[in-house]
């Protein structure tokens, strides 16, 4: 059962001062724009936070009360190495999301997880066994169906490099109403954005760490939200703190989830100012627990 989140009005006084990384990656020092945010967050309710890169051998991770998963976006070109390091670091420290969760959602399969569930998911197609692994929308492209020589060309160096890819096809609603991002902070719905089209007609792959994204408030349909909850109550293992729901309407009108983002996604902290607060005070109460009454405990999200 989770700890029930309190509204944050002032700072909270804790045994000792909690202790938390916000992981990150050195590519992406300086482009999570949520990380201000939730570093004001945390220093109002009194918890020492620090920004640090995963693969950086000199951390002492058993340091830290937990380590916050936020901005690892190098992650999908490493990943027998990122996966690694969640099972050490898990071992050192509370890591959030914890790590079945990491190692289910890394893998693009997991959308037929969720279509078997019952729950309408963008139309997949899978080439390859191996994990199907993406962020950012790097090596996305859009095709025209009949373009087959360009899709051939544009599938043949990844697939002899080893790669897994993904086929679906373009739902043209993205291009009027962009796609919806709903996104959940300890089991609960907190706010939703809009994010324009990403991927226009002939352009070519983004060769950035992410595709750049225009990004508005939008306050979610009732049928998005519900599909949205449905999605987050088929992750296989309990120990959410955030969820990201990425949802697209089909030809139908009927929305369908895209992506269901809970490795490191951007949580848009600029578009709800309570959200920073109440991921900070969740974790201060965890990290606070784990350090009182003369030592270190187990504590987890359910």
């Amino acid at each position: 059962m989770t700890d029930a989140i309190e509204p944050v009005g002032k700072t909270r006084n804790f045994a000792g001062t909690p202790r938390v990384a916000l992981v990150t990656c050195r590519a992406a020092r300086g482009l999570d724009e949520d990380m201000p945010p939730l570093l004001a967050a945390f220093d109002a309710v009194g918890a020492s936070a620090e920004i640090v890169d995963w693969d950086d051998g000199e951390v002492d991770w058993a340091r830290f009360d937990l380590a916050l998963l936020r901005s690892a976006w190098d992650y999908t070109e490493r990943l027998p190495q990122f996966l690694a390091w969640v099972e050490r670091t898990a071992a050192s420290t509370l890591l959030l999301n914890p790590p079945p969760v990491v190692r289910w959602n890394s893998d693009k399969h997991y959308l037929r997880d969720l279509s078997r569930a019952g729950v309408p998911v963008v139309p997949t197609t899978f080439i390859d066994s191996k994990p199907a692994v993406g962020a950012g929308s790097r090596d996305a492209r859009r095709h025209a169906r009949a373009d087959l020589d360009e899709i051939r060309a544009h599938l043949r160096p990844l697939l002899a490099a080893g790669r897994s890819m993904m086929l679906q096809p373009y739902l043209e609603s993205v291009d009027r109403e962009g796609e919806t991002a709903l996104i959940f902070i300890d089991g609960g719905f907190s706010h939703a954005i809009r994010k324009g089209p990403l991927l226009p007609s002939g352009a070519p792959s983004t060769t950035g760490l992410f595709a750049p994204e225009e990004i508005t408030p939008r306050i979610p349909g009732a049928d998005e939200l519900a599909v949205a909850e449905r999605a987050v109550a088929q992750v296989p293992v309990g120990g959410l703190l955030y969820a990201r729901v990425d949802l697209i309407r089909d030809v139908a009108g009927h929305p369908r989830v895209l992506e269901l983002e809970i490795t490191e996604p951007s949580l848009f902290f600029a578009y709800s100012d309570a959200a920073p607060r109440f991921v900070a005070a969740a974790l201060a109460r965890l990290a606070a627990s784990r350090t009182g009454h003369g030592g270190r405990r187990d504590a987890a999200i359910m």
